[in-house]
């Protein structure tokens, strides 16, 4: 398969470069956010945000070009003709864009959270704790429990804020662009 890959003579630069900017603008967004709600310090946010935003675009690139082949030719044409030239010809597939946005901004946000769950998981060295007595450590881990329902639901909220401001601000951009 990959012995007859060869590079296509027309590169679609004006969605590279897009993207590119989009990513320029929702890193500094989702940071900010991380560092007002979350409390981490600046380099640790800026840090977060920018995995999260890399790694959640890679994944989208791949599943893209795995269901790109699947697509019909009517909505293969369209998306080819948005990605060149910046309009759709049939009016109906606007309808069709706001569902696969609609979509996509969902399925971004569950991977951005996963995938800081993970990071934050991963980087988590504090050390196993002795374990004590057994009233402290019933009252101890019940004190957890009830804690770590709080700081996953703070980060769930944090990471759909934070995913809401930068697709805010990415569709700003678009806007502008059609104009």
């Amino acid at each position: 398969m990959l012995e007859n890959w060869t590079l296509p003579r027309i590169f679609p630069i004006g969605a590279v470069l897009f993207h590119f900017l989009f990513l320029l603008v929702s890193i500094p967004i989702e940071a900010y956010i991380f560092n007002n709600r979350l409390k981490f310090d600046k380099k640790t946010s800026i840090f977060y945000a920018s995995s999260i935003n890399l790694f959640s675009s890679v994944i989208g690139w791949l599943v893209f070009f795995m269901i790109e082949p699947t697509l019909p030719i009517p909505v293969k044409s369209e998306l080819i003709n948005y990605v060149f030239f910046n309009n759709f010809r049939d009016p109906s597939s606007q309808t069709f864009v706001i569902l696969t946005a609609f979509i996509i901004f969902f399925a971004t946000f569950l991977m951005k959270f996963v995938l800081l769950r993970i990071f934050l998981f991963s980087i988590n060295d504090k050390p196993a704790e002795k374990v004590e007595d057994n009233s402290t450590s019933l009252a101890r881990r019940g004190r957890r429990v009830t804690k770590l329902k709080f700081q996953n639901t703070n980060l769930v909220i944090t990471t759909l804020i934070a995913n809401s401001l930068s697709y805010t601000a990415i569709t700003i951009l678009l806007l502008i662009r059609v104009r």
